[in-house]
C-alpha cells in the first residue's frame, strides 16, 4: 500500500483566510493576483500590479503601501484598507561573542520560534525554522525535546528572512547604485522543525526567496536539511531544486533508530536510494551528510569506514558536527582527537570532511540547541535518555 500524503497538516495556521486585512507576505504570485482581483483590482491590471507590489515588498523591503510611488494614490489607499504587509515580531535578540545573532520571534497565536544568523568571511548564513517545535524527537537535539505545536505558514518562513534583513539593515535603497555585497548570502532550513513535513509552505517561501525580482538568492545558496522524509525528497528536487543536507548521524539502523527515530519508518537503505537520484534531478553538485559526533555512540573508526561504504556512488561531503551540549542532554561530545581521526578516514577516502566549528554556543544558538522559551518542556536527563532508548 502506498504511503498516505504526509504534508497535509491540520496544525498549519491560518486554516482559512483571516477576517479583516489579508497579509500579502508569503503569497505566491498567482495567489497574490487572485486576492488582488477578489478585492477589486481589474483582471487586466492584476499581473502588472503583482509585479509592482512584489518588488516593493521583496526587493526593497517596504511595508507601507503609501511608499509605493509607482501606484496611484487612490490605489494605495485601497490596498491599505484591504491588505497588510506583516512579518514575525522580534521578541528578543542575543549576540554571541563570535558575532552570531539569535532572535526569538513571535508568530500568529503567540507562538515563538528562533532564528540564527552566522557571519563568516565572505558570507553570512541565516538558519530559519519551519515548525514550532518538532515531531521527530531526535534524542541528541534540544529542539527535538519540544513537541510539535504547528507548521509555519509560507509568510512566517520567508518573514524570518525579511526580519533578518531588517536587523542587518540590508535592504537596498530604490535608485541607489547596486551593491553585490550580501551580508545575508545563504539560507539553511536547519532551525526548528522538519521542513519536509511542511513541504508546501517551505516550497512557496523558498520560491519567494529565489525570485529574481525579490530577495534574489540563488537556489545554490539555499540548503534544506531533512532527517529523511523519503517520499518528499524527489519533490524537493523537482519543485525547489535547492541544495540538500541529510541528518544522517549513524551507520547502522540500530543506532539510527535511537538517534533519529524517523529511521524506523524509512531506514538507511530506503533513504540512500532516494538520495542517489537527487543530484541528477535537482542539478545539485553534491549532498551534504550531517553527522553529529557523540562520544562512544557513533564515532569509531569502524563507523567512519561503514559511512564511506554506505555513500559510495553519491556525490557527497560529510559535515562532522561536534555535539553541542545542552542542559539535560543524554550524550557528550566526542573528543577532538576522536573527531580528527574520524575525519581523516573520510578525507583519505576522497570525501570533503569539514569539522563544523560550533558557533553561538554562549547564547544556545549552535546546531541542535534551538528551543523557544515559551514552548520549553522541562525534562530531566534521565527522562530524555529513557525516551531515546538509552536508559
Amino acid at each position: 500500500m502506498a504511503d498516505a500524503p504526509i504534508t497535509q497538516d491540520v496544525l498549519t495556521i491560518p486554516r482559512k483566510l483571516p477576517e479583516g486585512p489579508v497579509n500579502l507576505v508569503g503569497l505566491t504570485r498567482d495567489a497574490m493576483r487572485d486576492v488582488l482581483i477578489a478585492n477589486g483590482t481589474p483582471e487586466k491590471q492584476a499581473k502588472m500590479r503583482v509585479g509592482q507590489i512584489w518588488q516593493w515588498i521583496y526587493q526593497w523591503g517596504v511595508r507601507d503601501f503609501d511608499v509605493m510611488t509607482n501606484l496611484s494614490k487612490f490605489y494605495r489607499i485601497e490596498l491599505a484598507e484591504r491588505f497588510v504587509i506583516e512579518i514575525p515580531e522580534v521578541v528578543s535578540k542575543q549576540v554571541s561573542e563570535d558575532g552570531t545573532r539569535k532572535w526569538l520571534v513571535r508568530i500568529a497565536g503567540g507562538h515563538e520560534v528562533e532564528v540564527v544568523y552566522i557571519p563568516e568571511e565572505g558570507r553570512g548564513t541565516l538558519c530559519i525554522s519551519s515548525q514550532v517545535g518538532c515531531t521527530l524527537t531526535c534524542s541528541f537535539c534540544h529542539t527535538g525535546t519540544q513537541k510539535l505545536v504547528r507548521n509555519l505558514t509560507a509568510g512566517e518562513i520567508v518573514g524570518q528572512v525579511m526580519m533578518a534583513r531588517d536587523d542587518l539593515e540590508e535592504w537596498p535603497i530604490p535608485g541607489a547604485p547596486k551593491d553585490e555585497t550580501r551580508l545575508l548570502s545563504n539560507i539553511v532550513l536547519m532551525g526548528m522543525g522538519e521542513p519536509l513535513y511542511n513541504f508546501e509552505n517551505v516550497r512557496d517561501a523558498m520560491k519567494i526567496a529565489m525570485d529574481a525580482e525579490g530577495i534574489q538568492l540563488s537556489r545554490r545558496r539555499i540548503t534544506l536539511s531533512t532527517s529523511g522524509v523519503v517520499p518528499e525528497i524527489a519533490r524537493t528536487a523537482a519543485e525547489i531544486g535547492c541544495q540538500l543536507a541529510v541528518s544522517f548521524h549513524a551507520t547502522t539502523d540500530e543506532v539510527r533508530d535511537k538517534l533519529v527515530p524517523i529511521n524506523k519508518r524509512w531506514n538507511i537503505e530506503a533513504l540512500l536510494e532516494a538520495l542517489r537520484a537527487y543530484p541528477k534531478v535537482s542539478n545539485s553538485e553534491r549532498i551534504t551528510f550531517e553527522y553529529v559526533m557523540l562520544n562512544g555512540v557513533n564515532d569509531t573508526d569502524e563507523d567512519a569506514r561503514r559511512l564511506i561504504k554506505l555513500i559510495d556512488g553519491i556525490p557527497a561531503k560529510i559535515n562532522l558536527i561536534p555535539f553541542n551540549e545542552w542542559p539535560g542532554a543524554p550524550y557528550t561530545r566526542s573528543s577532538n582527537n576522536r573527531i580528527r581521526a574520524f575525519a581523516d578516514i573520510i578525507y583519505k577516502a576522497g570525501y570533503a570532511s569539514p569539522i563544523r566549528k560550533p558557533r553561538g554556543e554562549d547564547i544556545m544558538a549552535a546546531c541542535g540547541q534551538l528551543k523557544s522559551a515559551t514552548e520549553r518542556a522541562r525534562k530531566s536527563r534521565a527522562q530524555i535518555a529513557q525516551e531515546a532508548g538509552l536508559g
